[in-house]
């Protein structure tokens, strides 16, 4: 089972993901990604979705349009923990160059 990280290592993370919000309380991140459209929107889940799997590690998300917003947790180890914060960079490189402006 993954551990949660301890504050100090949470926010030394989180200092190289500076899209991504602290949820209140400290337990999730949170990201919304918004593309050119419907198309490139979900193309980026499907790619998230893999990469998720080959983790075995799912992130809470939604998707309207050309908005996906992202939720990662541990929910085992009730809070974050390193696979939440490699599941957001993968999301990061995922989501690189296809932002909508």
């Amino acid at each position: 089972m993954a551990r949660a990280l301890t504050d100090p290592e949470r926010d030394h993370a989180l200092a190289g993901l500076a899209a991504w919000q602290l949820e209140a309380g400290g337990k999730a991140i949170l990201r919304t990604f918004r593309f050119p459209g419907f198309r490139a929107a979900f193309g980026f889940m499907t790619e998230a979705a893999i990469e998720a799997e080959r983790l075995d590690h799912h992130p809470e998300w939604s998707n309207v349009y050309r908005e996906v917003k992202v939720r990662l947790t541990t929910h085992d180890a009730g809070g974050l923990t390193e696979l939440d914060l490699e599941l957001a960079r993968r999301m990061e490189t995922i989501a690189a160059g296809r932002l909508a402006p």
